[in-house]
């Protein structure tokens, strides 16, 4: 696999399939949360959610070689990885552009297992909720509609800075958390023992 540092290198889903299929496969993470992953995966992909990721990454560095190619549903996570690992010296480097939206798209082979929402519909449904919640409200009770504008003003940030303060904190709830947020077990699973 060519030698990849910079922030921007992404991998076409057709270009992983190809190295997958001729054994030439890179070190798969996936970043999502653990329910995102056991929902849909890539074959052979490891979980270590993002926020594990940037909490141990020093640790983990020790433990990938070769390529390694980020994954989450889009891409944007898998990008914040990316610069995490960069920033902690590791070369080699993609994200699977598009995430996993364009490795289903593309008729990639995927692991499925229980159905559950990812995090960007989740981060919809509480902003959206709030945002409703507070408008009604503000029609009895003056000045609660700037709750709303508050989520309205987050949100406007998380798209600029590409990162989502609620996107990480609903990570943390049970519902998106799992057996595989520790860290021992990320490694584990790493070196060849999950």
């Amino acid at each position: 696999m060519t030698t990849r540092t910079s922030r921007d290198a992404a991998l076409p889903p057709a270009a992983l399939q190809h190295l997958l299929a001729n054994g030439d496969a890179p070190r798969l993470l996936d970043v999502r949360t653990p329910g995102e992953f056991r929902t849909s995966h890539i074959p052979g992909a490891h979980n270590v959610p993002l926020s594990i990721l940037r909490e141990h990454v020093a640790d983990l560095r020790t433990h990938l070689d070769g390529g390694v190619v980020l994954v989450c549903r889009s891409g944007s996570r898998a990008a914040q990885a990316q610069e995490a690992l960069a920033g902690a010296g590791l070369a080699d480097l993609s994200v699977l552009d598009g995430g996993m939206l364009a490795w289903e798209a593309a008729g990639a082979p995927v692991e499925r297992g229980e159905a559950r929402w990812d995090l960007e519909r989740q981060v919809r449904l509480v902003a959206g909720s709030v945002v409703l919640a507070t408008g009604v409200a503000g029609l009895f009770l003056p000045g609660v509609h700037l709750i709303g504008t508050a989520i309205g003003a987050g949100l406007t940030f998380a798209a600029l800075s590409n990162t989502c303060a609620m996107g990480m904190l609903l990570s943390r709830l049970p519902y998106n958390r799992g057996s595989r947020t520790d860290v021992r077990t990320v490694i584990a699973s790493l070196r060849g023992r999950s």
